[in-house]
């Protein structure tokens, strides 16, 4: 039994046509792949990227892989870039001149869901719109009078917190913080 003709085959104009698509697909990757300036990664596995180099106590991780690689490296967590920086001198510069290029957050499904599509204070895109948002809440809701207003109900919800904790810990069970 004959298990593959090589010559039927080269003819078959189905293989031809795989071949020349393979093959100018192969060429198109190579010619408009773009050389961007990256900062050094280390290896990563094709579908989790970084994560198996993370181990359980993650700062410890992070900090060989940074004293391997630099201040400066980038990690693919899953199917995100993450840059991690490990340089209280690069942070500063970070923070100082290049602000803008890393304020913006990531948009996920569930960002959008659970923020009603992502335009509040704390997950929105920077730009005109966040700028207002953030100077209100700073005048309206985070001015010194407005904390000192709702001190009282500071002063409720830690007495409420320190009476649930001396009965817990009267009756000897543990305790459920976020149960009232």
């Amino acid at each position: 039994m004959e298990l593959l003709d090589v010559a039927t085959l080269s003819y078959n104009p189905l293989f031809l046509s795989l071949i020349i698509l393979f093959s100018l697909l192969t060429w198109l990757k190579l010619v408009n792949k773009k050389k961007l300036n990256l900062p050094p990664s280390p290896p990563k596995l094709p579908i989790i990227g970084n994560i198996h180099q993370l181990g359980k106590l993650t700062h410890r991780s992070l900090r060989d892989i940074s004293s391997n690689y630099g201040s400066l490296l980038l990690l693919q967590l899953g199917c995100n870039r993450t840059l991690l920086v490990s340089s209280a001198d690069m942070i500063r510069e970070i923070v100082k001149n290049h602000d803008v290029v890393f304020s913006d957050r990531p948009n996920t499904t569930a960002m959008d869901i659970l923020f009603y599509g992502c335009n509040g204070l704390a997950c929105g895109p920077y730009g005109e719109y966040w700028r207002r948002v953030k100077k209100m809440s700073v005048v309206e809701l985070f001015s010194h009078q407005r904390v000192q207003s709702f001190q009282f109900v500071r002063n409720e919800e830690v007495e409420v917190l320190v009476n649930k904790i001396h009965r817990a810990c009267l009756e000897g069970v543990s305790l459920s913080i976020c149960r009232r």
